[in-house]
């Protein structure tokens, strides 16, 4: 598949920058595989769309405060990005790092609330591992002096309300640098209401990390190699997928996190480890029957995803119906269901 492929016009106006005020109430286009259609719906009403029996796969990531600004001991500003923990240094963590130079191991970093940090190695280029220079953990310092990190593409500072509105109601397992945000319509009443009408939730983590940003550059897609990600599926949840394939119901696989982690496991057998699974078109779904989705920036791995799964030609033409009825795009934006 060529880049070029995953091009489309997305004018700028029509990216999101702020959440709606009520989450339930984003339009959703709804994309049906097999009939070609697309209609247009809210996502409140999300269960006219669904049936009893169909199971929802959440991914209940919880976004940490990974952004952290430092100073060199020489004066020189750094911003951080930790991305996750690593097992060799004990203790340390792997950060993406913007600085006017690469740092040196041993190079000690300094925080506004007289706490430190210090480079004790590298692990593939432009990611330092960094360790505490001071008493408390990273762990700790993120949670004390962490900011959120919200994408490039929403162009404004992080608002009070962000550490809210940027998590999903049911996050719980803290480790993503970004939001499953496709989750992050989700009401518990909304989610109440589906479980009245016979719609069961199941549960998977996957923590967001830098692969799933990484920018498209070979001119063939297929040559893009993903950076893996951490994920796990409960036994509840592996019994819960079971019951329904068994029953006839569909599972409903929220995000393309959540696509990954479980086509991860189907292929594999693993239900925990790293993923550096790379869906593109040609894939062969196993475990996903439907999905739901926010839309996506051009030439991405998430866009090669939906394609993947919808056909790219259905896709283009939501993408081109969504953009001409004005939905809103990206992180912040509306949702689509694929059928």
């Amino acid at each position: 598949m060529r880049l070029s492929e995953l091009d489309y016009n997305l004018p700028e106006d029509l990216i999101a920058q702020h959440p709606l005020e009520d989450r339930e109430q984003a339009r959703m286009l709804v994309a049906n595989r097999k009939g070609g259609t697309i209609d247009h719906s809210r996502f409140y009403k999300l269960g006219d769309h669904l049936r009893e029996g169909d199971l929802i796969v959440l991914n209940d990531t919880r976004v940490l405060p990974a952004r952290l600004y430092a100073r060199k001991e020489t004066g020189g500003r750094v911003e951080l990005l930790f991305v996750r923990p690593v097992a060799d240094p004990p203790g340390a963590w792997m950060a993406m790092m913007r600085s006017h130079r690469g740092l040196k191991e041993g190079t000690r970093l300094l925080l506004e609330n007289g706490l430190a940090l210090k480079i004790v190695g590298h692990g593939r280029e432009g990611r330092p591992l960094i360790a505490s220079d001071s008493g408390n953990s990273v762990d700790e310092i993120l949670r004390s002096s962490g900011l959120l990190a919200l994408p490039h593409y929403i162009r404004r500072d992080v608002g009070a309300g962000d550490a809210a509105d940027y998590q999903t109601v049911y996050a719980r397992e803290v480790g993503a640098i970004a939001a499953p945000t496709a989750g992050l319509h989700f009401t518990d009443a909304l989610l109440a209401q589906l479980a009245d009408k016979g719609i069961r939730t199941a549960r998977i983590t996957l923590h967001i990390g830098p692969g799933t940003f990484a920018p498209l550059r070979a001119s063939q897609v297929e040559a893009h190699t993903m950076e893996g990600e951490w994920f796990t599926i409960p036994d509840a949840t592996r019994v819960a997928i079971d019951h329904a394939r068994r029953t006839g119901g569909r599972v409903v696989a929220v995000g393309t996190s959540s696509v990954r982690a479980l086509e991860s496991w189907a292929i594999t057998g693993d239900a925990e480890g790293f993923t550096g699974l790379f869906i593109y078109p040609g894939f062969r779904f196993k475990m996903a029957n439907a999905m739901i989705t926010n839309f996506h920036m051009p030439r991405t791995t998430v866009l090669a995803m939906v394609m993947a799964f919808a056909g790219r030609d259905l896709i283009l033409e939501a993408y081109g119906e969504a953009v001409r009825r004005r939905y809103r795009f990206l992180s912040y934006g509306d949702a689509m269901l694929i059928l």
